[in-house]
């Protein structure tokens, strides 16, 4: 057992320590502190800047109307009325004066119409306000036309009521819905970008030291089950480091930032309402989802013997958890699809998509049960088939370039007993 620890230790130990592993660390949390944070530096980078739009009425009756609706919309863009040409407009445009121009005009039916003109259109949230302030001031000349009071106008465009109410006993409501749907949401991504990263990690050491020769020292001091495990659970102590480091910095910025809000900050973010069994369901399946993965990538990664050749051989690895993804990225708006359902049971598929429908539907304990009883089953029978091909595989050289090499490595697994 202590060769276990040994192993374990030392791929935990080493990983910490390089240049990568931190470099990794250090970006990841400023991006965190940076989306955390990110509406607060955007007023940093935005809070002096103000945009002009030069305003050319070529009827001279829109402008006031028009000046009217669109300071009741925005702060960020200012509009002036503009006395000169078009041209003269322009050449303000190219001199920075103003962002753009807006010409106003009539259609034949005498309705408001417009066309913005500056040196690019990429800035949509420019002209989609102009046009937004341009429509409102269409509807509201069109209902004067036909002769429709302010009244029957504020009633035309009052929205309309619609509740929705689920009849089953213990079904979510709609903000319990929706703060699952962004809690899942999250958590998928974290789930499939950890899962990606740190199984590539394992199948990348095996094959580093596969090509320093090292396995053959190992392998003959070593049972391949310790070897495997240990490097599998000093990369998952690895990722426990990063992750809580990551989530800690994530934690603290976020507190910070809505240090002015009551109720605490699970009640600013919304997820004040959602079940703990939602959050524990996460940190299940994120780990059996790791274990799965991580097992899977050991024994692929001993089938290599070149660092240039892992990729290709753990990429049907990674288009299962790619396509996992995919299917919880369509569940998020149908969860209750037959679909849905089937590949819930689907161990590769598991994690995340049982997941996304614990998060989001109240589904019978026997089929989270079923579903975990499974997966489990899957990572144990993975786990024995991977330790004969690990055992194996770690003993072969030379270039790997098909998964044939997996029936070598378990008949120099039978040779080696």
């Amino acid at each position: 057992m202590n060769k276990f620890w040994i192993i374990l230790f030392h791929t935990y130990l080493s990983k910490l320590k390089t240049k990568s592993f931190i470099i990794t660390t250090i970006i990841t949390a400023l991006l965190v502190l940076g989306l955390t944070n990110i509406e607060t530096i955007i007023k940093a980078f935005d809070k002096d800047e103000v945009k002009n739009i030069a305003v050319i009425d070529e009827t001279g009756q829109l402008y006031a109307p028009f000046e009217q609706t669109f300071s009741t919309m925005s702060s960020e863009l200012q509009i002036k009325k503009f006395e000169g040409t078009k041209d003269d407009a322009e050449n303000k445009v190219d001199e920075g004066e103003y962002e753009g121009i807006l010409v106003l005009s009539e259609s034949e039916e005498g309705l408001p119409q417009g066309v913005y003109k500056a040196p690019s259109i990429t800035d949509s949230d420019v002209y989609g306000q102009l046009e937004q302030a341009l429509q409102q001031l269409k509807v509201a000349i069109a209902t004067e036309k036909a002769g429709l009071s302010p009244e029957q106008i504020t009633e035309l465009y009052a929205p309309v009521t619609f509740d929705k109410v689920a009849l089953s006993e213990n079904a979510k409501t709609e903000d319990e819905l929706n703060q699952a749907r962004v809690l899942v949401y999250i958590l998928l991504f974290f789930i499939y970008f950890a899962v990606i990263m740190y199984a590539s990690m394992i199948a990348m050491e095996v094959a580093t030291e596969k090509s320093s020769r090292v396995m053959e020292i190992l392998i003959s001091s070593v049972s391949p089950i310790k070897q495997m495990f240990g490097k599998i659970l000093g990369i998952a102590l690895l990722s426990l480091t990063q992750v809580v480091v990551i989530v800690g910095i994530g934690f603290v910025s976020i507190k910070q930032s809505m240090s002015k809000t009551e109720g605490g900050i699970f009640e600013a973010i919304g997820f004040d309402s959602l079940p703990v069994s939602t959050f524990v369901y996460a940190v299940v399946f994120f780990i059996l989802g790791y274990f799965l993965f991580a097992t899977l990538a050991a024994f692929l990664g001993s089938l290599v013997s070149r660092i240039e050749d892992v990729q290709q051989m753990i990429t049907p690895m990674t288009m299962l958890i790619i396509a996992a993804f995919m299917i919880a990225m369509f569940g998020l708006s149908t969860p209750e699809a037959s679909f849905i359902k089937v590949t819930s049971f689907i161990p590769f598929f598991t994690p995340m998509i049982m997941f996304l429908r614990v998060g989001m539907l109240t589904i019978p304990a026997w089929e989270i049960g079923l579903s975990i009883g499974i997966l489990v089953l899957t990572i144990v029978l993975l786990a024995i088939f991977g330790a004969r091909v690990y055992r194996g595989g770690v003993l072969m050289y030379g270039k790997s370039s098909s998964f044939k090499d997996i029936k070598k490595a378990l008949q120099l697994t039978k040779n080696e007993k």
